[in-house]
C-alpha cells in the first residue's frame, strides 16, 4: 500500500461547500482493481458524520482498503443503521445535529456492549479526548487527519477488541476485568479505583495483552500526538497503576528493559 498519495481531510474541508467532482483526481485514490472473491467477508464500518464531503471521502478511502461502508449523517440514523447494517466498528463524529456523539455511543453500547467505536471530531482539547475515551470510546482522532491513518487505526482497533472482550463486552486479562460502560476495574472481584488517565492507560494495556508497548506508543495512544510531555509521564503513570493493581498480589505489569511495558496474567 505504500506509494499512494495520503489525502488530508484539511484540504477537502476547504472546499466542502463545492462540488466534490471538482477535486483533482491526483489527490484521490485510483479505483481498486477487481479482486477474486474471498471466503472472508469484508469488515463493516459505520461512518457517522454530518459533513457530506468528509463522509464521502472516508467512504471512498475505506472502500478502497476493502471495507464494507455504510454512512449516517445523524445520531438517529446511526442507531437505526447499527441494527440493520450490523457494523464491526463505528467511526463516530462527536458533533451531530440531533445528538452528541457520546449519547450515540451509549445507545449503541446498550445493544452491543463490545462494539468498537472510534471518535472523530474537530474538538482537539485534551478534556474533549478524555471525555470521549472515559465514556467508552476505544480511540479518538481529530480533524484534520490522514485517511490512510484512519483506515489503519480502524483495522488495529478491530484486531484488538476481538481478542480480549468477554460476552458482556468487558476486557478480561487473567483475574483483571475492565468494564468500559461502568468505568469500573476489578481484580479477583475487588474493585480498584482509577483516575481517567490511569483507566485509559490500563485499557490500552489490556487491549494488547502479552505485547510489549513502547513508551512512545503509549504516549501517542493515551496522551495523543500533540501532547507536549515526555516519556517520564508514562513511567509515572505505570507506577501509579502498579501500586493499585499489583499491591499485595502477583504482578501483572512488567518492564521490558529498553523496550517498554507488557501486561500479562499473573503467574500462579
Amino acid at each position: 500500500m505504500t506509494g499512494r498519495p495520503v489525502t488530508s481531510i484539511r484540504a477537502h474541508r476547504e472546499i466542502k461547500d463545492g462540488d466534490l467532482t471538482m477535486v483533482p483526481m491526483t489527490t484521490m485514490h485510483r479505483p481498486r482493481p477487481a479482486q477474486a472473491p474471498s471466503d472472508a467477508a469484508a469488515p463493516r464500518v459505520l461512518v457517522v458524520d454530518d459533513e457530506p464531503s468528509i463522509g464521502e471521502l472516508l467512504s471512498l478511502a475505506l472502500r478502497y482498503e476493502g471495507w464494507d461502508v455504510c454512512t449516517a449523517a445523524t445520531g438517529t440514523a446511526a442507531v437505526e443503521l447499527a441494527h440493520t447494517f450490523g457494523p464491526d466498528v463505528v467511526l463516530l463524529d462527536r458533533m451531530l445535529p440531533d445528538m452528541d456523539g457520546i449519547e450515540v455511543l451509549r445507545v449503541l453500547r446498550a445493544d452491543r456492549p463490545a462494539l468498537p467505536v472510534m471518535f472523530v471530531t474537530a474538538r482537539d482539547g485534551e478534556h474533549e479526548r478524555i471525555a470521549g475515551l472515559t465514556a467508552g470510546g476505544d480511540d479518538y482522532v481529530t480533524k484534520p487527519f490522514s485517511l490512510e491513518e484512519v483506515a489503519a487505526r480502524l483495522g488495529r482497533l478491530m484486531r484488538r477488541t476481538s481478542r480480549v472482550t468477554d460476552d458482556a463486552g468487558r476486557l478480561v486479562v487473567g483475574d483483571l476485568t475492565l468494564d468500559e460502560d461502568r468505568h469500573q476495574v476489578t481484580r479477583s472481584g475487588e474493585e480498584i479505583h482509577l483516575s481517567a488517565t490511569e483507566f485509559e492507560l490500563l485499557r490500552h494495556l489490556m487491549r494488547n495483552p502479552g505485547r510489549v508497548l513502547s513508551r512512545d506508543e503509549i504516549l501517542d495512544w493515551v496522551w495523543q500526538y500533540d501532547f507536549g510531555g515526555n516519556e517520564s509521564i508514562v513511567e509515572l503513570y505505570i507506577s501509579y497503576l502498579r501500586r493499585k493493581l499489583d499491591a499485595g498480589r502477583a504482578p501483572m505489569i512488567h518492564t521490558v528493559r529498553g523496550a517498554g511495558y507488557v501486561l500479562e496474567p499473573a503467574s500462579a
